[in-house]
């Protein structure tokens, strides 16, 4: 993202924690961006203004945030960065899976933040990409249609006049509950990296999406994605199916969610993984799209028994409790609330009674 904006001709600042993913790029001078046969972007090497592992040398002057790191850092990335903050200031969760701007919002003021700053969130990231290389970004695919929603919802027309130029692509969506739950991460990674374990760490080549998508696994991503649109139904939110998102995001059309997948041109030379171990596939979308979900149907008396499997399972393989760690309904703040004080609070930004 910061190659392709600097491409676009925006000012980037490139904040990152660690001081060894930054030396390429500062040795360099650039970052270079190559596309894929099916990625129709300028190529070139992207000159940035700022690379710094201080948050308050690439912060202060932006206008926009593009949070762009795993949900498990969002929390820390909103502690790093709340001192730096100013008012006008737009912050976009790249994506937030499902509950980040509700983490991040919570974090800000945990934080004791004043100033007066948007906090939004995107669906899903705008790109199918690969860092491959030290300084060098490969993105294969960039989405159609990006739905973004700002917590309060009444804010996104706000955030979108300020990014909208930024990518077409964005569009506003409903609310970040339903931007949080039509997170198709839920569907995707985890079950494909649990259920093609053997290849994953024989490590041997297969197309991630392509290959690893057979029959039998495209049948439990199914009945993971159907209890994902059933937790959305719940909260009176009429969610895409996986399905639908691979038509929405790619054009890509099929009568089951396998043939769809491989009409998905994108997705040609995206490899699998080369490990299990601690892989955000499994250590992000875990606690931050299936345990919410998940945690939110026992809320709202939903079962989703394949996605509470797929989280056993990920407990076993990483030897961890992610119901311990994940966004539980706890953390969220949304522990014994009514429907309607959930999505008034997604609206409005502030809690009130049900009654």
């Amino acid at each position: 993202m910061a190659a392709h904006l600097s491409l676009k001709g925006y000012s980037v600042n490139l904040f990152n924690r660690s001081p060894e993913r930054l030396k390429p790029i500062q040795l360099q001078g650039s970052i270079e961006l190559v596309c894929g046969p099916h990625a129709t972007i300028e190529e070139g090497f992207a000159e940035l203004d700022v690379v710094s592992t201080d948050p308050g040398a690439c912060v202060p002057e932006a206008d926009v945030l593009m949070v762009v790191v795993p949900a498990t850092g969002h929390a820390w990335i909103g502690e790093r960065i709340a001192p730096h903050l100013r008012d006008g200031q737009v912050i976009v969760l790249n994506p937030g899976r499902t509950g980040g701007a509700l983490e991040f919002r919570r974090v800000l003021r945990e934080q004791g933040v004043t100033a007066e700053v948007k906090v939004a969130e995107t669906q899903t990231f705008i790109y199918a990409s690969r860092c491959e290389q030290p300084a060098q970004v490969r993105i294969y695919r960039v989405k159609n249609t990006i739905p973004v929603a700002a917590l309060p919802a009444h804010d996104t027309v706000d955030v979108l006049r300020v990014i909208k130029p930024l990518f077409r692509q964005f569009v506003p969506g409903d609310n970040v509950l339903k931007t949080g739950l039509n997170n198709v991460g839920v569907t995707f990674h985890p079950a494909i990296m649990l259920l093609n374990a053997g290849r994953v760490e024989s490590d041997s080549d297969f197309e991630f999406y392509l290959q690893g998508i057979t029959p039998a696994v495209a049948r439990i991503l199914e009945a993971v994605d159907a209890e994902r649109v059933a937790v959305a139904h719940a909260l009176g939110i009429r969610a895409m199916t996986a399905r639908e998102w691979l038509y929405v995001a790619y054009d890509a059309a099929g009568r089951t969610l396998r043939e769809a997948v491989l009409r998905q041109q994108g997705y040609e030379g995206i490899l699998a993984p080369r490990a299990m171990r601690d892989h955000r596939y499994i250590a992000e979308d875990v606690p931050t799209s299936l345990v919410p979900t998940a945690s939110l149907g026992r809320m709202l008396g939903v079962p989703t028994p394949t996605i509470e499997a797929i989280i056993h399972m990920a407990n076993q393989v990483q030897e961890c409790d992610y119901w311990q760690t994940g966004r539980t309904v706890e953390k969220l703040g949304l522990a014994g609330r009514t429907v309607r004080e959930i999505m008034h609070f997604a609206l409005e930004g502030e809690w009130r009674d049900s009654s």
